[in-house]
């Protein structure tokens, strides 16, 4: 048997008492903590915010699609979105050409929203002549309309000069979780549009994701 099976627990383990505890150190030690104000939790709360707003702006991925019967129009418009989108963070995962036919333009938007796109903005065929099918395409693929975003860019292409933009019949909206947008095929119509749309977008966005 060991020496101390013998002892009890309070015998084999020094346990200070309460009457050899030093208060005057327990005071002191106190008195050096800083209780936090609201001012502290304020910062605390903005710095999340930002780690919050950069994470998510950043993980928003983009499709384009380019409308077109004209096989020999230059990719310009699309590549120019595609620009744009990235300087507003957006990942842009493809820009596709299609013809101007309602069930293609309709297939090139549900193959975006099926593969998690989180915005899809359509460039071309929405002013009045008879083969401009976006905005047919587009409409019967809403789950809910965002008559805002197509109002506000009819608005500022207004005030800009740009009358493809002003008189422009596209839409937008919701499809699943995607954002569904029809610009104008000019370039002051896409610039215009997209200085208008971006916060736009970003705003639903950070809606429906919180």
């Amino acid at each position: 048997m060991s020496p101390r099976s013998g002892q009890s627990a309070s015998q084999r383990v020094a346990i200070p008492s309460v009457d050899n505890v030093d208060h005057s150190e327990v005071d002191r030690l106190a008195a050096e903590v800083v209780e936090p104000d609201a001012a502290h939790f304020r910062t605390l709360d903005a710095e999340r915010r930002v780690r919050h707003d950069a994470g998510s702006s950043a993980d928003h991925h983009a499709l384009v699609v380019l409308i077109s019967d004209n096989p020999s129009d230059p990719q310009a418009s699309g590549d120019l979105v595609a620009e744009l989108l990235a300087e507003e963070s957006f990942i842009v995962d493809a820009v596709l050409t299609v013809e101007s036919r309602k069930s293609i333009i309709r297939n090139a938007i549900e193959t975006a929203v099926v593969g998690g796109a989180d915005l899809v903005v359509t460039i071309g065929g929405t002013g009045m002549g008879s083969r401009d099918r976006a905005p047919e395409a587009t409409r019967t693929l809403l789950d809910r309309k965002i008559p805002g975003i197509a109002e506000a860019i009819r608005s500022s292409g207004l005030s800009a000069n740009s009358m493809d933009a002003a008189l422009s019949r596209g839409v937008a909206g919701v499809s699943g979780s995607t954002v569904v947008v029809n610009l104008a095929g000019s370039r002051g119509a896409i610039r215009d549009g997209m200085a208008t749309l971006c916060p736009l977008v970003r705003h639903v966005l950070d809606e429906m994701s919180s």
